[in-house]
């Protein structure tokens, strides 16, 4: 698809200016000023151009509870939220361990044209904490990421197998840090003990390990100290783990301390954190209500992280273009994430200028679970693009087409 938006001011982790941008044939072809072209034309003067956001660490629950969540539900909800990219949990029904599963995730996002899409296979089989066989027939061209999310490896001898697989076929092992023995005891214990385990086995066999959801002060301290020393670790946070503390709304891991939080942001000023991630988690009412842990968030995270940390003072917004884009992409090997020509032509138009309230009703998930619901903020997405393909507009935006 070929597309020329005009007059918007462009932002990535480098670049802030305003100008024109031509996609042709789905990637970025031309930047500059009074282009002219031959194709769809947009106006975006007053809107900010920023690469599509990546999405690391979400759960679309197909195959299996699609009565929370589909891939087309999804998929919509990513594109409403600015997300062309997605990288979905192996905690489907079936488990995610075989390439059966991999190939119809795949397959069934081809033929739905919304995001792209990547699966993460299960660490142990079923997430049985003991087996890596199945690892060995896995297409390590399709799949970059090998996690237990959600349950966590307990048996260290596990986790250092799985890491010495991991090295030698070349998958990102992405640790759910807990110990559930220690988690009736302290979730705080639960999640350190096994992120300074993981950095430890890391460290020690060159693994490359990616550290999902990162929440308290210690484990982001005990990254911080591994990247110094050279270890092959990355990390990211989510949104409600640095808009939110103190609160009882059920989430794993679980909402934090101020203190928390207040380390949480300032690793993503210095750096440690490498990507936000929303760990979209939808589920149905009664679900929820049960005790089901987790935030329908895709929709919400840019207008909660630009509003918390841009408007706050903490971030520019190249910054957060680098960890809600940028990085993502280049930890997944994708070539998005940036306004560069050659780069994939997926962009997002946003309104950074006006309030807006999160409105859980016109979510595009199946999820409506969120304690954000009727929250102020700033940044709201009013086109998403893949590939020069308008897949999203906003309908108070209607104008733009």
């Amino acid at each position: 698809m070929n597309i020329l938006i005009k007059n918007s001011k462009l932002v990535d982790k480098e670049m802030e200016i305003v100008s024109d941008i031509y996609i042709e044939n789905g990637k970025i072809k031309e930047i500059g000023e009074n282009l002219q072209m031959d194709c769809e034309i947009i106006d975006g003067k007053g809107f900010t151009i920023m690469p599509a956001f990546v999405d690391l660490h979400t759960h679309f629950r197909e195959p299996g509870r699609t009565d929370k969540e589909d891939l087309e539900t999804g998929g919509r909800a990513a594109l409403k939220g600015g997300y062309t990219l997605v990288n979905l949990m192996a905690n489907t029904d079936p488990v995610a361990s075989n390439m059966e599963l991999v190939d119809y995730v795949l397959r069934r996002g081809e033929e739905l044209d919304l995001v792209q899409l990547h699966q993460t296979v299960s660490l142990t089989k079923d997430f049985d904490g003991k087996t890596l066989s199945h690892l060995d027939l896995i297409d390590v061209e399709k799949v970059k990421f090998i996690s237990d999310d959600g349950y966590g490896v307990i048996s260290n001898k596990v986790s250092y197998d799985s890491m010495i697989k991991a090295k030698e076929k070349g998958f990102i092992i992405m640790t759910h840090a807990e110990d559930m023995d220690l988690t009736p005891i302290d979730y705080r214990i639960s999640e350190n003990i096994i992120t300074f385990r993981d950095i430890y086995l890391s460290q020690v066999t060159g693994a490359r390990v990616h550290f999902a959801h990162v929440s308290t002060e210690e484990a982001i301290k005990g990254i911080r100290e591994a990247k110094s020393k050279g270890v092959n670790v990355t990390c990211e946070v989510t949104p409600h783990h640095i808009y939110m503390y103190n609160s009882d709304y059920k989430v794993n891991p679980p909402i934090r301390e101020e203190r928390d939080v207040s380390a949480l942001i300032e690793a993503i000023k210095d750096g440690t954190v490498d990507a936000i991630a929303t760990d979209h988690a939808p589920h149905t009412e009664e679900d929820k209500e049960e005790g089901a842990p987790g935030i329908s968030g895709i929709e919400t995270a840019f207008g909660i992280c630009y509003t918390s940390l841009v408007k706050e003072g903490h971030i520019d917004l190249k910054k957060l273009s680098e960890i809600m884009s940028t990085n993502g992409a280049e930890i997944m090997g994708a070539n998005k994430g940036r306004l560069k020509v050659g780069y994939d032509g997926d962009l997002v138009l946003v309104n950074l200028e006006d309030k807006y309230k999160i409105d859980s009703k016109k979510f595009q998930s199946k999820g409506k679970n969120t304690p954000l619901d009727g929250i102020e903020v700033y940044g709201e997405v009013a086109m998403t693009v893949k590939a020069g393909d308008i897949k999203y507009i906003n309908d108070k935006y209607s104008e733009l087409r």
